[in-house]
């Protein structure tokens, strides 16, 4: 007997992703490999002289060629080194560790706050469709999604951290912060990312149950006299739940991915200020290492979304 078709699609979608993530690495290698400039003149400084020069290239392996420096990192990657910083000497996956963990708990209460929100006014929406409700959300989403993030950033650090003083414009976080102390510090970054995604989540939440609503079986149920809060509910919210999922994992993923400029703005001490600090210092190592970790999230959350739909469709789960 054969594999399922469910798993054997799994397994094809988890091989795909680890293809995807692979070719990925090459690019993001390629990438600050063409960046312009001189890593060890940028080190040194431009007092350096030439045999100081030629010592740190060959000391951090840069006159090998790019083909056996991208084997190297990748064979360091595949076994937890991320390698070292050039402007500070110091390991890479130990400076990211905690940084990565301030990344997921903005994002993790933006989340919390977005998703349940956001799918909570697509059914609203629906369920007073082509109504006052409706056009009210759905003109307020709009809004929402024509703002760029750092707009949404800087209105929200003016109104509630400079005039009311409710909350810091600075979210800095450390180790022995007690939890609400460190929620405090979050509240205004965690609000940007969520007004950010919340608009694109509960856009998408409508269109995926009203796609749903237009089937033969939504119209045979309103035949037989059901509520339209029943249908919605029994009918065509379980079978938008695939697109559903696959708008939610996006977004999730540009909670975590897309919070470099929110970072910046709030000079939170995440993945995104990390990045950016070090760009500033053609840190190329830290740049690697970190477009790398956003790429793997980036790719893993749309696989968790892919296998979430070949689980949500029923003629995969029975064989013929």
């Amino acid at each position: 007997m054969g594999a399922h078709p469910v798993l054997t699609l799994i397994a094809q979608r988890i091989a795909l992703g680890f293809l995807l993530l692979l070719a990925v690495s090459v690019l993001i290698f390629l990438g600050t490999e063409i960046l312009p400039g001189d890593v060890a003149q940028s080190i040194l400084g431009q007092a350096a002289t030439p045999q100081a020069l030629e010592n740190l290239r060959r000391e951090l392996g840069l006159n090998d060629p790019a083909y056996i420096r991208y084997f190297r990192w990748l064979g360091g990657v595949l076994t937890g080194d991320l390698g070292t910083a050039l402007s500070n000497r110091m390991d890479i996956a130990t400076s990211i560790w905690p940084r990565l963990k301030n990344t997921l708990f903005l994002a993790f209460w933006a989340a919390v706050v977005s998703v349940p929100l956001a799918i909570l006014l697509g059914l609203i929406a629906v369920r007073y469709r082509n109504g006052f409700v409706d056009k009210t959300i759905s003109g307020l989403a709009l809004s929402a999604t024509s703002l760029p993030e750092f707009f949404i950033g800087y209105v929200l650090m003016y109104v509630f951290a400079v005039r009311l003083g409710w909350f810091p414009s600075v979210s800095t976080v450390y180790d022995t912060m007690s939890f609400t102390d460190r929620m405090r510090a979050i509240a205004l970054p965690a609000t940007a990312l969520t007004l950010v995604v919340l608009a694109h989540m509960m856009r998408m939440t409508r269109a995926a149950i009203l796609n749903v609503m237009q089937s033969a079986y939504i119209e045979t149920a309103e035949l037989k006299g059901l509520s339209l809060f029943e249908i919605i509910r029994k009918h065509a919210f379980p079978n938008a739940v695939a697109p559903i999922v696959n708008v939610v994992m996006l977004n999730l993923a540009f909670l975590i991915v897309g919070v470099v400029v929110i970072e910046v703005i709030f000079v939170y001490p995440g993945m995104g200020q990390y990045l950016v600090d070090h760009v500033s210092k053609r840190d190329v190592p830290v740049v690697q290492a970190v477009g790398l970790i956003f790429a793997a999230v980036y790719i893993g959350l749309n696989l968790i979304a892919d296998i979430v739909a070949i689980l949500a469709n029923p003629r995969l789960r029975h064989r013929r």
